[in-house]
């Protein structure tokens, strides 16, 4: 198990945040992590990256109905910066094995600078990282 959430976690730093500083991608990490610890998400690493509605007819991710965008943008999954994804397996790694501090209190959202999604209205902010914005739910 502990193999596949390095592999999960890893390809959402690869296809998220392979062009953010590396607080970035620690912290899109940790966003994944505080998804797991929240009964509201799916409990594993693998399922929270995989979150989305799902056609009954194909059984593949709707277009645009993921928690992460890459995951249902209908391009390309692939791996093409294989020096990136090593970073990220490394990466997710060290994420899962708890060596890095919280950079994002709790945050369970996030989305890029150049995008204003409806629900970030009704989170809380609590910072910005490289590209990306972070949010928790209200306390």
């Amino acid at each position: 198990m502990i193999e596949a959430a390095i592999i999960c976690l890893a390809l959402n730093i690869y296809h998220e945040a392979r062009d953010q500083p590396v607080l970035g991608q620690i912290a899109v990490s940790q966003v994944v992590l505080n998804r797991v610890n929240d009964p509201r998400y799916p409990n594993s690493v693998c399922r929270v990256v995989r979150q989305a509605k799902y056609s009954k007819k194909t059984r593949q991710p709707i277009k645009w109905e993921c928690s992460f965008s890459w995951f249902c943008d209908g391009k390309s999954d692939k791996v093409k910066d294989l020096d990136a994804y090593r970073w990220a397996l490394t990466l997710s790694g060290r994420v899962l094995r708890g060596e890095f501090a919280p950079l994002v209190e709790g945050a369970t959202h996030y989305h890029n600078i150049f995008v204003n999604p409806k629900w970030a209205e009704k989170k809380v902010r609590v910072g910005k990282i490289g590209d990306h914005i972070f949010y928790r739910w209200e306390r």
